[in-house]
């Protein structure tokens, strides 16, 4: 994947007005020197969501999300990472650098497979004009010109090479043709389109994209129901859904995605009036579909047979859900009855009946506990004793929060084990935390770092409280030489550089923290609190030396250590702050 530099990152955060940005999609009120309003990523009444535009980041009080502009474009508009890079980069008026390693949606390498797909895909609409067996299909289902043009439904000609002489009249374009899995090749060597006399359904990347073709047969014969474009350098069916991009044109906010099984399933829906479905690519719902849908929608449901199998796909998705469940997200489990789909419901109930069934669905609780116990005695302690074991690492993998604590809370009850006996949570980051209310050297540092991330620049390494044997130190050298690394880095952008470590939570905390001293004397203050570290840290070598001193004699002391344990004194008076 392509990778834009840090340096870039920085100076287009610095660039970028966040409180214009959110402004403009959430109604910001001034408070003091920074920005509230009713946050838009949970229901709240009292405003717990805070813009700041000098550390150039939000935090929400209620849930915990924070990030910067490029964050807020991800989980705001729904856009992935480079998207929203590129979003910001032309509001800006930059052009984004990217380094030399090629990048599967971005490289200008896939440039003619993009164009490719988007050519194929117009050959098969065309098609679809002259082809009465699949307009008459579409009719009986009930799918309009509309909706056609909105999935730009198509068909592929019954010849072996329709595609294939339209558009494969040279080496290069029969070469892209078989890179983006439109061509399949026989045992003799001969080459031939791969979809024919298939009702054609293009999959769209969250760009709008072309990147792969779903086929469904017109006839009755032994040819599979549906068949899907191969693995390719666009297209991965583990990684799409199909339907998000129209799902996500239809509505600027997603309340609600619908996970259903076929593309068929997807049309009718929405032709119906339900405009928020999408289908897994003929595989089981992936930790990745998982985190796509999750980063489009809060509530998710899994829309499955009530049989079998169907139980069986609800427990798959139910498995790459957990793990990226914290709070905030639900998902939801709708059970059809026998010989229904969402296609046959939709039809016979509207959309108001499908959403009634919505509704009513079974929580991923339920089912979880459900779908554990079944084939348990539940009344013998070998079987409660079973369900625990079973469960157990299950929710352990699920985020920290509110509903994990639940989840463990009612398998103790189900179970009759205390609480105490659930796996013990993961301990808390290791944070500076004073022993009086005088705040502590390290976390004075760290708080004005977190403020002003370009007082990093005030100090050169090697760093004398380095090896300061104190709670908080590691994380600040971390802190510094992140700083250091990105002279331009904001607060925002630093934050966001922890996002995945355990001290996230604290350092953002303390980021939200007000300062009462004036931004114009941090810089002294920092000053302060790092020389008050290298005293510690000298005071700390030197009882070192006098301990080892005391247990083998001084005048058996290393030549250096007797120099260093002579030169202490005055190391530490330098250092010593007035009074």
């Amino acid at each position: 994947m392509s990778r834009i530099p840090d340096s870039f990152i920085d100076s287009l955060l610095a660039r970028t007005d966040i409180v214009e940005l959110i402004d403009a999609r959430v109604k910001l009120k001034r408070a003091g020197r920074e920005y509230t309003a009713c946050c838009p990523f949970h229901d709240e009444r009292s405003p717990s969501f805070t813009v700041s535009p000098t550390k150039q980041f939000y935090h929400c009080f209620g849930c915990g999300a924070h990030g910067t502009a490029i964050k807020f474009l991800m989980e705001y508009d729904r856009l992935e990472f480079l998207d929203a890079v590129d979003e910001l980069a032309k509001r800006a008026g930059m052009d984004v650098p990217r380094d030399n390693k090629p990048d599967r949606a971005n490289s200008d390498d896939f440039g003619p497979l993009y164009a490719t797909t988007g050519a194929a895909s117009a050959f098969f609409r065309a098609q679809l004009k002259d082809a009465a067996g699949a307009r008459s299909y579409l009719q009986k289902r009930g799918v309009d010109a509309a909706t056609q043009a909105r999935f730009e439904i198509g068909y592929a000609p019954a010849g072996w090479d329709g595609l294939l002489s339209a558009l494969g009249r040279d080496e290069t374009q029969r070469v892209l043709l078989d890179k983006v899995g439109l061509l399949s090749k026989n045992d003799a060597g001969r080459t031939y389109d791969k979809f024919r006399d298939r009702l054609i359904f293009p999959i769209h990347d969250r760009r709008g994209r072309v990147i792969g073709f779903g086929g469904r047969v017109l006839s009755a014969d032994d040819s599979p129901k549906y068949l899907n474009s191969p693995e390719t350098p666009l297209f991965r069916k583990g990684r799409e859904l199909y339907g998000l991009w129209q799902v996500r044109q239809a509505h600027s906010r997603i309340q609600r995605l619908i996970v259903v099984e076929g593309y068929m399933d997807v049309v009718s829906l929405f032709q119906f009036g339900v405009t928020q479905a999408v289908a897994t690519l003929g595989t089981a719902t992936t930790p990745d579909h998982a985190e796509l849908l999750f980063r489009n929608s809060g509530d998710v449901y899994f829309c499955f047979d009530g049989d079998r199998a169907g139980r069986g796909a609800a427990w798959k998705a139910l498995e790459s859900t957990l793990p990226r469940l914290r709070d905030g997200r639900q998902a939801f489990f709708l059970f059809l009855p026998e010989g229904e789909d969402p296609d046959t419901i939709v039809r016979s109930e509207g959309a108001e009946g499908f959403d009634r069934r919505l509704q009513a669905a079974m929580p991923l609780s339920e089912f979880f506990f459900n779908e554990m116990g079944r084939d348990i005695r539940m009344d013998s302690l070998d079987g409660r004793a079973r369900l625990a074991e079973r469960a157990r690492p299950l929710i352990e993998q699920m985020p920290d929060g509110a509903f994990r604590d639940l989840m463990r809370q009612k398998l103790a009850e189900l179970t009759g084990l205390a609480a105490r006996t659930q796996i013990t949570r993961a301990p808390e980051p290791a944070m500076p935390r004073p022993r009086s209310q005088r705040r502590s050297m390290v976390r004075i540092a760290i708080e004005l770092l977190l403020q002003q991330p370009t007082l990093a620049q005030r100090i050169e390494p090697p760093f004398v409280f380095a090896y300061l044997d104190q709670p908080g130190v590691p994380l600040l050298l971390d802190l510094l030489g992140r700083c250091r690394s990105r002279p331009d880095i904001s607060t925002g952008a630093l934050l966001e550089s922890y996002t995945d470590s355990p001290e996230v939570a604290a350092l953002t905390k303390l980021a939200m923290a007000e300062i009462i001293s004036p931004p114009e004397g941090w810089a002294e203050d920092f000053d302060g609190a790092l020389r008050g570290l290298e005293l510690q840290a000298l005071e700390q070598r030197e009882r070192e030396l006098h301990a080892r001193a005391r247990e083998i004699g001084l005048q058996n002391l290393a030549p250096e250590e007797k120099d260093e344990l002579r030169l202490l004194p005055q190391l530490k008076a330098e250092r010593r702050l007035p009074f």
